[in-house]
């Protein structure tokens, strides 16, 4: 049996409970780390696939706003030519109706000239209904901006740089000058210079 004075007697131990072999513990730190590493590449593959698929999202979006472009500049004027093409088959008919009316004279040449009045009414409202305007400043003030003046000449009636006749009209496009018109303006010269 063994002495109470005996188990006291034993010296303690300075060593703690077993601790497990080292390779033991680093085992479940390597695959935590390996499933780390796995996840983060699988992220980076998924990241690098995003990328490329914007990448390709961004080059046809770019290509199909080219395509769009290159249509609209090179279809863009097909409204104005549709609505052109009544004014053509009109000058057409009245030039065809002018040849096999010719011989009964001034009759035939007042037709043609009325057939052409009304021929150029059509195609003023076809530019007009297209966003193009004339510009036909007679009594107005020269503006550089919308008028060339081609020369002046003296006019006692009417003050000086305002448009007495209109050359060539000009035209506006949507309100941007697209010709403009060229004018003959009253010179600035004194009017009438007293007598004494």
């Amino acid at each position: 049996m063994i002495d109470d004075e005996m188990i006291h007697d034993v010296p303690p131990s300075d060593e703690s409970p077993a601790a497990p072999p080292a390779a033991e513990t680093e085992a479940p730190l390597i695959d935590t780390r390996e499933a780390e590493i796995e996840a983060l590449t699988a992220q980076v593959a998924e990241l690098k696939n995003a990328v490329l698929r914007e990448r390709a999202d961004q080059d046809n979006l770019r290509k199909r706003f080219e395509r769009e472009k290159e249509s609209a500049l090179k279809y863009g004027s097909e409204k104005l030519v549709r609505d052109l093409l009544p004014v053509l088959d009109s000058l057409t008919l009245g030039l065809d109706a002018a040849k096999a009316h010719e011989a009964e004279g001034k009759q035939a040449l007042e037709q043609f000239i009325a057939g052409s009045a009304m021929t150029l009414k059509l195609l003023l409202e076809t530019l007009e209904k297209n966003g193009i305007t004339e510009i036909n400043p007679v009594g107005e003030k020269l503006d550089p901006e919308r008028h060339q003046a081609l020369s002046a000449i003296p006019s006692p009636d009417a003050e000086p740089n305002t448009i007495l006749h209109v050359a060539q009209k000009g035209y506006l496009l949507n309100g941007r000058v697209i010709r403009a018109a060229q004018v003959i303006v009253a010179d600035g010269a004194q009017k009438n210079p007293p007598q004494s």
